[in-house]
């Protein structure tokens, strides 16, 4: 409210001091009629002030530093001591002009002037009566200007709404007095001495704290009630802006206050803490020197470390900072820099216990022989990147764990499907909350040695996204020539993972990027055979699942023949994954009887396999007949191994229209094309009319059709199931068929071989029809595949039909319509 202290203290006092020394006592009622009736002359030389309003009856010092200023403030001095005061429109003016002051000011009568050390010269001013320029009369040496009294419109005397104007900022005043550290409490009394309702009034408003502006405003108020009224809203204001100041300085003054305690809290613990034996940091860093000292790693490490050492040791303990720092030196402690297991260069012990652990798979433990064979003659190699391709249940991830046993190396197994993030791969970097290693050197950590075998599964379900694409991260991983220098966000320094032993898994390479799958040596694993699966089954599966429902020997025995029905009838799988699921069915049946004393046979036998099990699920020789014309059976492959499918075609009286239902893609659609267009190209060799294919609609239909299914493996089965339809003949009895057409009438070869042969092999087809070029495929194979399987090759799509369809015709044979032919329609 009040501008500085000194003012205050000198009208607590109840005035100021005159030229004799006296005290000019704060006016009274009477004196404010006394000064209104005072006459004022017509011109007045004109003070004009930058900072402040005079009001009248207000008293107040002003510091005139202008030359024209200290020439009017003497002559005035030396005469009548009246002059006129009007503040100035823009304070930074230095000259002002008349045109530069405000219309309405007070007259001033000079108390006294004083000479200050400094040598500019205050004077003080009391203001009298309110005036309004006219016009300018003089300019030098200083302004003069002519003026007219403006009297103050009073309300009427004792009005109660006034009074209680007056009350309310005599209450508001004494608040902002009580709230503003600046303005001594004392100031108070000079408000309650205050008498007259108008110097109060005038008296809070030059005192307040407001702009020059505002002061200006309430200055030019005629009505005494209105600018009091004003003066309010303005104190109201100035007491809200007060509390609230308050409010913060008292909220920074606690949290200060807490910040003090808390440290000489904590200066004291520490003084404790030392007199005990050192403090629990010390006693941390002390630790973390201690282990680093029998680390093996690099110099580079090593200047790191002791860098974030060192570092950690000007971290306040209270900090954020402080956790991630020490987080980090406790990784890098952690990781087995240059820390390698001793590898086992018996290659006759290595092959014992893959050959214990998987039976058959001999391709892959070849190339992992080769591998041993090499490292024990060099001593060191860059270790292959090596993909095990096949369908599930094969034994891909856990030929890891044998590969791991065979060397003597760590296991660990890192599963790839379903991540989307680079950051799994790479890490985090420090600065983000919760940052952590990417999962390779998080595993790497595990294994606690830098030469383990790594198993990176399901590779082919790697996804992307906006976080990045994980794939592409893990070139760096799975590139020999550069994981010697991997890079992880978080770790910040190289890391060599070209001693780690990388082992992809994938269901199919279709969905794993080129780039990818360019840096890995691809393994194919195929499919088991039914004797293969038996032998697995009583070797492995039966034992395992034993001990996983407590259950001995002796209490449930299975034989070859109850393994191969469970085969035969209750799976249908490249792997064993199905047939372990029924094995512990089984066990599970005769663990309740074991478990309440209830009698039971312990061999299982192939009787209660129904009981158990219920009734078969996969029925072989249902679809196998030849009674029905244009059913033929296909061999596919799918990422789960191979398979069987039937094409089905029928004829019914219409306009040649070719509808294709069951599910299928664009290029096995144009298959079917090119298979119609083959058939009625060749209709006189197939003993038809030209004019039949004109005559019937053709339907062609592939079972199951909520599969997708695409690819050009069926084009001869779907030309065989066309032929057999129009010509009404039989196809051969378990005869299965693929390969890929052309318009001019070759078969080539198709992928998948060796899958397709077991899946025929489990439908229990025995003849399979295959082109020319795929003999090396089955020649590739081993013997026990081929088992019971004749093959049959062919060049031509012609050679197809002579070997796949009968002479004989179908029971009930409908040969379908003949119409006249179109023209064009005729045999090539």
């Amino acid at each position: 409210m009040f501008e500085d202290q000194k003012k205050a203290q000198q009208l607590v006092i109840g005035g100021i001091a005159d030229d004799d020394g006296d005290l000019i006592p704060l006016l009274t009622p009477g004196d404010e009629e006394s000064i209104n009736a005072e006459k004022i002359p017509d011109v007045l030389s004109i003070l004009p002030l930058k900072n402040t309003v005079l009001f009248p009856g207000v008293v107040i010092p002003i510091t005139v530093g202008r030359d024209k200023s200290i020439s009017l403030i003497k002559d005035a001095y030396k005469g009548s001591k009246i002059i006129g005061v009007v503040s100035q429109k823009d304070a930074s003016i230095e000259d002002p002009e008349f045109k530069d002051l405000n219309k309405v000011g007070s007259v001033a009568f000079i108390l006294k002037m004083l000479r200050m050390p400094d040598g500019n010269t205050t004077v003080i001013i009391q203001g009298k009566r309110r005036f309004e320029t006219t016009e300018e009369v003089q300019t030098d040496p200083y302004m003069k200007a002519r003026i007219n009294p403006l009297p103050d419109t009073k309300p009427p005397k004792g009005e109660k709404e006034f009074l209680a104007l007056v009350d309310s900022l005599k209450d508001i005043s004494n608040q902002i007095i009580q709230q503003s550290p600046n303005i001594p409490s004392e100031a108070g009394f000079a408000l309650r001495n205050i008498e007259s309702p108008g110097f109060l009034i005038n008296f809070i408003s030059s005192n307040m704290n407001a702009d020059v502006s505002q002061k200006q405003e309430l200055l030019e108020l005629v009505d005494v009630k209105a600018r009091a009224t004003r003066l309010l809203e303005l104190l109201t204001k100035e007491l809200q802006m007060l509390e609230l100041k308050n409010q913060i300085q008292s909220k920074v003054k606690g949290d200060i206050d807490k910040q003090q305690r808390e440290y000489f809290l904590n200066q004291q613990l520490r003084t404790i803490q030392e007199e005990l034996g050192g403090t629990p940091v010390d006693k941390e860093l002390n630790e973390l020197k201690e282990r680093a000292s029998k680390k093996k790693w690099s110099k580079e490490v090593a200047e790191v470390f002791q860098k974030e050492v060192e570092r950690l040791g000007r971290i306040n303990p209270a900090a954020a900072e402080y956790s991630v720092t020490l987080n980090y030196l406790d990784l890098l402690l952690d990781l087995p820099w240059n820390e390698f297991s001793k590898d086992n260069f018996d290659l006759k012990h290595a092959q014992k216990v893959l050959d214990k652990d998987h039976y058959g798979l001999e391709k892959i433990k070849a190339r992992i022989m080769e591998y041993l064979a090499v490292l024990k003659l060099k001593g060191n190699m860059k270790s292959p990147i090596m993909c095990l391709v096949g369908p599930p249940g094969v034994g891909k991830t856990s030929l890891g764990k044998s590969i791991a046993a065979a060397l003597g190396r760590k296991y660990v197994r890192m599963s790839l499907g379903g991540l989307r993030d680079e950051a799994e791969i790479r890490g985090h970097r420090k600065t983000y909350i919760g940052a952590m290693p990417g999962r390779i050197i998080q595993n790497i950590k595990k294994a606690k040695s830098s030469n383990p075998v790594f198993v990176l599964d399901e590779v082919d379900k790697l996804t992307s996204d906006f976080h990045g694409d994980p794939s592409s991260a893990l070139l760096e991983v799975l590139d020999p020539e550069q994981n010697n220098a991997f890079y992880d966000n978080f770790v910040e320094i190289e890391y060599d993972l070209s001693n780690v032993l990388f082992i992809a898994t994938a269901n199919t390479l279709s969905t794993i990027q080129p780039a990818l799958r360019d840096r890995m040596e691809i393994v194919q694993l195929d499919g088991y055979t039914v004797e293969e699966k038996v032998q697995i089954a009583l070797r492995h599966l039966v034992p395992k699942q034993l001990r996983a429902h407590g259950v001995k020997k002796k209490q449930v025995q299975f034989n070859g023949a109850v393994i191969e029905s469970i085969i035969d009838k209750y799976t249908s799988e490249s792997g064993v994954r199905s047939l372990e699921r029924n094995i512990a069915s089984v066990i599970r049946f005769l663990a309740k009887s074991i478990a309440m004393n209830e009698a039971y046979e312990s061999r299982v036998s192939i009787d209660r396999l129904g009981d158990i099990l219920g009734p078969p699920r996969f029925i072989k020789d249902r679809w196998l007949d030849n009674t029905h014309a244009g059913v033929v059976t296909g061999l596919a492959w799918t990422p789960n191994g191979g398979d069987i499918l039937f094409i089905e075609t029928s004829l019914n009286p219409g306009k040649g229209k070719l509808a294709l239902t069951g599910n299928l893609g664009d290029v096995m659609k144009e298959s079917a094309a090119i298979a119609l267009a083959y058939v009625k190209a060749h209709a006189g060799d197939l003993g038809l009319e030209p004019g039949v294919f004109d005559s019937n609609d053709i339907h062609l239909h592939v079972p199951e059709g909520a599969t997708p299914k695409d690819g050009p493996s069926a084009g001869i089965t779907m030309l065989t199931s066309l032929a057999s339809a129009f010509t009404q003949r039989k196809v051969k009895k378990k005869m299965a068929m693929t390969g890929e057409i052309t318009l001019r009438g070759r078969v080539l070869p198709v992928g998948g071989i060796k899958e397709k042969i077991l899946a025929a092999k489990r439908a229990g087809i025995s003849t399979i029809v295959l082109s020319a070029d795929n003999r090396k495929d089955v020649d590739d194979i081993k013997e026990d595949y081929l088992k019971g399987l004749k093959f049959h090759y062919v060049e031509e799509m012609i050679e197809v039909l002579d070997f796949a369809l009968l002479r004989e015709k179908v029971r009930d044979a409908r040969m379908p319509a003949v119409g006249p032919a179109r023209p064009g329609n005729g045999i090539k």
